[in-house]
């Protein structure tokens, strides 16, 4: 099974520790957690909503296609693709190993890879949840 992303949503899966703008976006996000800890950890790049966003698009008011969401996007296929000398752009595919998440976590708690997330409302969380070695999170549960 492929999962679908966008871009910012791989730092987002880095410290999600089971909180989100819905019940419904929470209970997708796990679902999604699991099948990348199950082992279908390829992930497929999409502009635009992805399979984080299906609940969301129930609510009144869905964000997913604000023009900072996209820049948001912008910026961490940037970031992603200097660190991990890849292409991350819309179609392109990734294979999320371990190896590959340590990588992620080391820089996004650096900061290098956090350029996404500079008006981010969720950021305050993120950064408390990188402080603390990203303890609690559902990827290293």
């Amino acid at each position: 099974m492929t999962i679908k992303l966008r871009a910012h949503h791989l730092l987002c899966m880095l410290t999600f520790v089971g909180e989100g703008y819905t019940p419904a976006f929470v209970s997708n996000f796990e679902e999604v957690i699991w099948s990348i800890k199950r082992g279908e950890a390829l992930v497929k790049i999409v502009q635009g909503p992805d399979d984080l966003c299906s609940p969301l698009f129930k609510e009144a008011v869905c964000h997913c296609h604000d023009p900072s969401v996209l820049l948001r996007d912008e910026r961490a296929a940037a970031d992603l693709g200097v660190l991990l000398e890849l292409a991350i752009g819309p179609g392109e595919s990734l294979l999320l190993t371990e190896d590959v998440l340590q990588t992620l976590r080391r820089s996004f708690a650096d900061g290098t890879i956090r350029s996404a997330c500079l008006d981010c409302q969720w950021k305050p969380l993120c950064d408390t949840v990188a402080e603390r070695s990203f303890h609690g999170t559902r990827l290293l549960q």
